[in-house]
């Protein structure tokens, strides 16, 4: 932990925990729908599953669809996302002083998430984050992607910082896991994207946390000595 009690390094998932992208998909899954003459889709109905990654969106928005012609949707999904990337996200409340509050504690953040590197990476600049983002995996980076834990061994890794000095927080039983199997705190973060049926408190997270500010508070953290993981 730094000296004001935050961990050394804090991971992050990207959306549904930093980010709330979900517009930005609608807008892609709307113009996917329109091309084929299909009315719009509303927010709601695709929100829950964003965090699942394009082929679960893709379901969302053509359910009646079989599963082989579905996924050869995937490259024209991720086109047109790329066009709309950043256009309508916005942070989630609370996300920009949380980090700006582990900044001011000394202590370096970076994003793990399954979204392409690429496109994880165009969306960095527009909130300032190539300059102060340490480390940047996605889910293409590396030969396995989250729920396995190369990816948060190979974040720490890359900043040079213990696993267990370093805490991950993501808004999928995904990222849970992930930690988990790297021996690394965690934290659900509860107001990500996430299915009617899924319940956080099942995910085994050192911590479950409400909103970003809450993270604000230091004592809010998970610490490598308490955590589930821990031997």
């Amino acid at each position: 932990m730094t000296s004001a009690g935050f961990p050394r390094a804090a991971l992050f998932d990207l959306d549904g925990t930093l980010l709330d992208s979900a517009p930005d998909m609608l807008a892609t899954a709307n113009r996917m729908r329109a091309s084929r003459g299909i009315a719009p889709m509303t927010l709601d109905l695709l929100r829950p599953h964003v965090s699942k990654g394009a082929r679960a969106m893709l379901a969302a928005a053509f359910p009646e669809m079989e599963q082989a012609p579905r996924e050869a949707l995937v490259p024209e999904f991720l086109a047109i996302y790329q066009e709309e990337l950043g256009r309508h996200s916005v942070l989630f409340d609370g996300v920009a002083a949380m980090l700006a509050a582990l900044e001011a504690a000394g202590s370096t953040w970076g994003i793990v998430t399954n979204k392409p590197e690429y496109l994880a990476r165009d969306i960095l600049p527009q909130f300032g984050w190539d300059t102060r983002c340490a480390v940047l995996i996605g889910g293409d980076t590396l030969a396995e992607k989250k729920p396995h834990p190369l990816p948060l061994q190979v974040a720490a890794e890359r900043i040079a910082i213990a696993i267990a000095d370093c805490v991950y927080v993501g808004d999928d039983e995904r990222d849970i896991q992930s930690a988990r199997a790297a021996g690394m705190p965690s934290v659900a973060a509860l107001w990500g994207y996430r299915q009617a049926h899924e319940e956080p408190a099942l995910w085994l997270a050192d911590v479950m946390v409400g909103v970003p500010a809450a993270l604000i508070d230091p004592s809010a953290w998970p610490s490598a000595r308490s955590f589930v993981g821990a031997t």
